[in-house]
């Protein structure tokens, strides 16, 4: 397979994707402010065993190309599956990590699981994070219109900050690393003002109840039990009870950055559960 690609999809936007080794296929679906680069340790981890894994920059974020409308939940599910049928992928596994796993769940309940045998959420939004009167455990609109005032003021400053709870290093047994947080800046500085600010309405409002139900492939859960981004009460946690076939794994301590900040363990228990009868 080709390191780098992109492909045109039918509005015209451009979606950059990498596409590395040989094998089933693993496709991953980024979160929010991030890119693609959030999954390189995954991707390197599983490409070495003989997998074949595939991340896109979402939309308006990374390398892709910058559309002002689109940034909505059913169209970044459309959006995947305009990729996963250019590349013909059966029998994959499908990764998401916060914004991304609403894409995963929002894609397989638009478009069914004839092309998907397993799934993976990890700090994923779904069902909703939103508080609402079916969701009493969830986050009030302030909390959101928060985060698009930090990217509307100043959104270099907002990620900068936002990176250290994002990665758990406000914790006082954590161990900071400068780096990462530099990496989650410019993947944010990467993509475009306009995506970023709708996206926050789609992670934060989109109602995820059905898509999880329609979800009857294997589908293993993963969170951090201290997750300050996506807090489990309303996302995770609530997410299993709509799943019909859920696997779960809790990673007591860690932050919403786990794949980063527990990459080791990530890496072991995406393994097992891909390579699980």
């Amino acid at each position: 397979m080709s390191t780098t690609n992109t492909i045109k999809l039918k509005d015209g936007t451009t979606l950059y994707y990498k596409d590395w080794g040989y094998g089933q296929p693993i496709v991953f679906s980024h979160g929010w402010p991030l890119s693609s680069d959030a999954f390189e340790d995954q991707m390197l981890f599983l490409a070495a065993h003989d997998y074949r894994v595939i991340a896109h920059d979402r939309r308006g974020h990374g390398r892709s190309s910058q559309p002002w409308g689109g940034h909505n939940m059913d169209q970044y599910a459309d959006d995947l599956a305009e990729l996963t049928k250019a590349l013909d992928l059966r029998d994959a596994i499908h990764i998401g990590h916060s914004t991304g796993g609403g894409e995963v769940a929002r894609y397989i309940g638009r478009h069914g699981t004839q092309r998907v045998s397993k799934a993976v959420l990890i700090g994923a939004v779904p069902p909703i994070m939103l508080k609402t009167d079916f969701n009493p455990a969830g986050l009030p609109k302030e909390v959101f219109d928060g985060i698009r005032k930090g990217v509307h003021d100043d959104r270099s400053q907002f990620f900068k900050d936002l990176s250290e709870t994002f990665y758990g290093f406000n914790r006082p047994d954590s161990k900071p690393s400068q780096g990462l947080r530099d990496s989650f800046w410019l993947q944010g500085m990467s993509g475009s003002i306009k995506a970023l600010y709708d996206c926050v309405k789609a992670f934060s409002e989109t109602d995820q109840r059905e898509d999880l139900k329609k979800m009857t492939i294997p589908t293993l859960v993963i969170y951090g039990d201290d997750d300050q981004i996506v807090p489990p009460k309303s996302s995770s946690e609530a997410a299993i009870k709509l799943l019909p076939d859920p696997h779960v794994k809790v990673y007591k301590g860690a932050s919403h950055g786990l794949c980063s900040t527990h990459k080791d363990q990530i890496n072991k228990d995406l393994l097992e559960f891909i390579r699980g009868k």
